[in-house]
């Protein structure tokens, strides 16, 4: 894996990864890591992706890793970033994965760079925190809404919270704990790094999740496929229904059997359908 730093115009520092140093007729997808977590692509995905001769490249998002911090950024902040990847790369389209909070911050590419983006995978994403019509924090463990709503109070409530906050395992769903113990095992790294980085880049995250996206979700019009399971209990399976009745350009894969982390398992497939999508652009 290659990394390097990509310096913005406006004095921050993006740190970058690439899985091919050289540049590369291969389909480009662009990895949108979760909360927290720093931008190292899946590993478990990385056989799926040479198979399918797709390449991965990431970033950590602002306030992780070795990105500067961006206070106040906005979901709609990370197509602005990709995009500078992009150019530094020289990659003209690409498709976009994102898990998690970078669900949403992949779904801000599809939204606002419709010209370069082949297709976005959105996996275990939430809603807009002002969606009408969902109860946002229902099915949510406690835990989790906890932080949530105390970024909805305001920086200094959120880093308040997060000087004694805790994680609580049960916020997990079974399938997660399998996960996690297995293929999935990978996330103890990059929540690892992310989290002996600071609580910086988790806490804008959780400030952006709360505030105005910056893009409705409809206005993507480039093909969208949502995973979700229906045992997720931290971004429950209502917003996945949510997002996938407003994205006209949107079909939704449900699992009755998965949580958060392994619906997951189905990306390879997912990767499949991205390929079949910059086939047909």
């Amino acid at each position: 894996m290659h990394e390097f730093d990509l310096a913005l115009p406006a004095g921050r520092t993006l740190h970058v990864y690439c899985s091919d140093e050289e540049p590369s007729d291969r389909l480009t997808v662009f990895w949108s890591h979760g909360t927290p977590n720093i931008g190292s692509p899946p590993e478990p995905l990385a056989p799926t992706a040479e198979r399918l001769g797709m390449r991965w490249v990431s970033y950590d998002r602002p306030g992780y890793g070795g990105s500067s911090s961006q206070p106040g950024r906005a979901i709609a902040s990370a197509a602005a970033d990709v995009s500078a990847i992009a150019d530094a790369l020289d990659i003209d389209r690409f498709g976009v994965m994102g898990h998690s909070s970078g669900a949403m911050h992949a779904l801000a590419c599809g939204a606002l760079l419709p010209a370069r983006v082949v297709g976005v995978v959105a996996v275990a994403g939430l809603a807009p925190f002002d969606a009408e019509g969902l109860d946002w924090f229902a099915g949510m463990h406690a835990a989790g809404a906890a932080t949530l709503r105390a970024a909805a109070n305001g920086r200094a409530a959120k880093e308040a919270f997060e000087e004694s906050a805790t994680y609580d395992p049960e916020m997990f769903a079974p399938p997660d704990h399998a996960a996690l113990a297995a293929e999935w095992s990978w996330f103890m790294d990059v929540v690892d790094a992310a989290v002996d980085g600071g609580t910086d880049g988790l806490i804008d995250d959780d400030l952006a999740a709360v505030s105005p996206w910056g893009f409705p979700p409809g206005q993507a019009s480039v093909p969208i496929l949502l995973l979700h399971g229906d045992q997720d209990r931290i971004a429950p399976s209502t917003h996945g229904r949510w997002l996938a009745e407003r994205c006209p350009s949107a079909e939704l894969w449900s699992s009755e059997s998965d949580g958060h982390i392994s619906i997951l398992n189905s990306a390879p497939r997912a990767l499949e359908w991205l390929g079949e999508q910059s086939r047909s652009a």
